[in-house]
């Protein structure tokens, strides 16, 4: 449960009723407070006069999902901090695209609702108290580290942008031995082999985003006197998502009778 003074209103918003049923009574679970819609415009009308604590929206609403919301909230001064969570399909290139929205966090809808719940959870504690990844996976305070399979590279390295951290991203998933310096959530410097800056970048992402074999560990505070990574780590990120698509599509095509 969470520990706050008051339970924290979540405004869930999802087409699906039967979904949003299974997901709003796992939220409460966790210790929230739920108020469900259909309609992803009345998270807008809903900030005038009862703004709940975190917005959770499907991406695939009819006239406007997460994504919009993200980007009119983002606008808005008064609420730009207010935390919007989607929810989709769980492909890579949608999770880019949420991130580039200005969600705080994707997540797969077709997990167990309360697999979700308590992903949410995390995020909006550690929304609210900062960034302290040690306390969930705990670990000693100078380090965090997991296991590629459970955790997504991509939105390890989203998370680190978003907490503005500073520190090194160690990679080792098969043949990629590799090292991401972050600058205040900025990728300052990468190096994998003879690669350096934004071709290593791409080329972690590419072997990394379908081998689901590795582990990370990141290393607070460690800096780079080098700067080698000139664009940023959603740009890159999408640049990869891209080559992959590119490369599966060729690949079928040869092997197409």
């Amino acid at each position: 449960m969470i520990s706050a003074p008051h339970a924290i209103k979540i405004l869930l918003i999802d087409g699906n009723v039967y979904f949003a049923k299974r997901l709003s009574d796992a939220l409460k679970r966790e210790g929230f407070e739920v108020t469900t819609s259909t309609q992803a415009a009345y998270a807008l009308t809903a900030l005038e006069y009862d703004a709940p604590g975190a917005i959770l929206c499907a991406t695939n609403m009819r006239e406007m999902g997460a994504l919009e919301i993200a980007r009119i909230i983002r606008a808005d001064a008064k609420n730009s901090n207010l935390p919007v969570v989607a929810l989709g399909d769980g492909s890579q290139r949608a999770l880019m695209e949420a991130f580039q929205a200005g969600c705080d966090d994707y997540i797969d809808r077709s997990r167990q609702p309360g697999v979700i719940a308590s992903h949410v959870k995390q995020i909006i504690v550690s929304k609210l108290e900062g960034f302290q990844p040690t306390q969930m996976l705990a670990q000693a305070d100078t380090s965090l580290s997991g296991n590629l399979t459970h955790h997504d590279l991509t939105g390890v390295m989203q998370m680190l942008g978003h907490a503005h951290q500073t520190g090194a991203l160690h990679i080792n998933a098969g043949e990629t031995d590799a090292v991401l310096f972050y600058e205040g959530g900025e990728i300052s410097h990468a190096e994998c082999g003879t690669l350096f800056g934004d071709e290593a970048v791409i080329f972690i992402l590419k072997n990394c985003v379908n081998g689901n074999k590795g582990v990370y560990k990141f290393v607070y505070g460690t800096t780079s006197p080098q700067r080698t990574v000139l664009r940023s780590a959603t740009d890159l990120m999408l640049d990869a998502m891209r080559e992959v698509d590119e490369s599966s599509r060729d690949m079928a095509d040869k092997e197409a009778p």
